[in-house]
């Protein structure tokens, strides 16, 4: 790994071992973690969203912090369609008892609430399962998404 070493905070479809092999081999895994105050959404168009964190008063998100590389933040800016759809945040979480800041990519505003597409969906599932994290905060973002985006809808 060459140059700056950053902290980053994997909650979506980078959770997933083999994808992040592939697209930032010089990345490693530091650990697990829980981010506590924020919620998993989905946001893009109708059957192609993708994952966000908001914050969320009594919610927590499962996450998978990282340790990149300049090379392999330039790869994730490209992937997350940085500072058009995502833009970066440094978030504080605990790891191993120790409380860190770890930037994020959360999405930009203005996208819709919507449900993801079956692939990316089985990609994150595929990382929820890499990393031991029960599926129950994976199924209740996709719930929340689309009971949301009904609700407003029919407002």
């Amino acid at each position: 790994m060459k140059g700056k070493k950053r902290i980053y905070m994997a909650y979506g479809s980078n959770l997933n071992l083999g994808q992040m092999a592939f697209r930032c081999p010089g990345a490693r895994p530091l650990g697990t973690a829980r981010l506590r105050g924020w919620r998993l959404l989905f946001r893009g168009a109708e059957g192609n969203a993708f994952a966000t964190i908001e914050e969320h008063a009594g919610s927590s998100v499962p996450v998978l912090l990282w340790e990149t590389g300049e090379l392999d933040e330039k790869r994730l800016d490209r992937y997350e369609g940085w500072p058009v759809h995502y833009f970066k945040q440094g978030i504080g979480v605990t790891l191993d008892g120790k409380e860190i800041t770890a930037m994020a990519y959360v999405m930009t505003e203005g996208k819709p609430l919507n449900l993801p597409g079956m692939n990316y969906l089985r990609t994150i599932k595929q990382g929820y399962r890499d990393c031991g994290f029960p599926d129950a905060a994976l199924r209740q973002a996709v719930r929340a998404s689309g009971e949301e985006r009904d609700g407003q809808h029919n407002t």
